[in-house]
């Protein structure tokens, strides 16, 4: 087994021990993972995370919770990481007007320059969107970039706008819920997922309320090879080629 954990938050903040993690992980049939920046901070602290271990990769970007921290040389630092050979995308950034709305226009404009930068590095992009569909679509629209729609959780009639744009769906413990609305489509989107935990958010079931971890992927991926009752070999392969097909340094790596 060699499932991919595409998202995650491997920070010192929320691990102590990141090798017993991984480790962990491993142990569970997670052989990669794809650690996501966030701020200035979080993206040094990827760069660090991937000079430590090997099966590490990174995409680097400013949040669109952190536009308020926002610095006028973060653009510079980001163009510095993504010559960073295990930098393979721009992420996580977007859109979220979960809890404000003020900052909008803000969170669009820098939302766009960091498309710019997608374009003109050629890098897949990440991301997240939370109450912010159309504007999410609408600027998406505006640039010739492909990627990874985090934590995707929308209608089936959304998943087609991005799937058509070029994007996969990435998929976590959200589809374990109880309540959750996505298992109804699985069956159509299931060609365009990669899996994801959002560690150390979003554990799946049984384990909802500990904090997240990169084994869990094993949990979603057997969660969906037992819905769409297929072998679990099934959701791997579909799932790492995926991952292939969207993040081009990969395959020069």
């Amino acid at each position: 087994m060699n499932l991919w954990d595409t998202h995650c938050h491997l920070y010192s903040e929320y691990y102590s021990s990141l090798n017993e993690i991984l480790e962990d992980a491993k142990d569970c049939g997670v052989k990669n993972y794809i650690v996501s920046g966030v701020d200035r901070v979080s993206n040094s602290e990827v760069l660090s995370i991937l000079s430590s271990f090997e099966n590490c990769y990174g995409v680097v970007g400013i949040h669109p919770e952190e536009i308020d921290s926002f610095q006028s040389n973060d653009f510079l630092l980001l163009k510095k990481m993504f010559h960073h050979n295990k930098i393979i995308g721009i992420g996580e950034i977007g859109l979220d007007y979960h809890y404000t709305e003020l900052n909008k226009e803000k969170q669009k404009e820098i939302f766009e320059e960091q498309l710019k930068l997608a374009e003109e590095y050629q890098l897949p992009v990440v991301i997240h969107s939370r109450d912010a569909t159309q504007d999410t679509i609408d600027i998406l629209k505006k640039y010739s970039v492909k990627g990874v729609i985090h934590s995707f959780s929308g209608s089936l009639e959304t998943a087609k706008i991005y799937i058509d744009m070029g994007f996969k769906l990435g998929i976590n413990g959200v589809i374990t819920f109880k309540n959750c609305k996505l298992k109804e489509i699985l069956p159509e989107i299931f060609p365009y997922i990669i899996l994801e935990t959002d560690s150390p958010y979003l554990t799946p079931h049984p384990n909802r309320g500990k904090q997240n971890s990169p084994k869990y992927i094993r949990d979603i991926a057997e969660f969906i090879a037992e819905e769409l009752k297929i072998p679990i070999c099934q959701v791997e392969k579909v799932t790492t080629d995926n991952v292939y097909a969207i993040f081009d340094k990969l395959n020069k790596s």
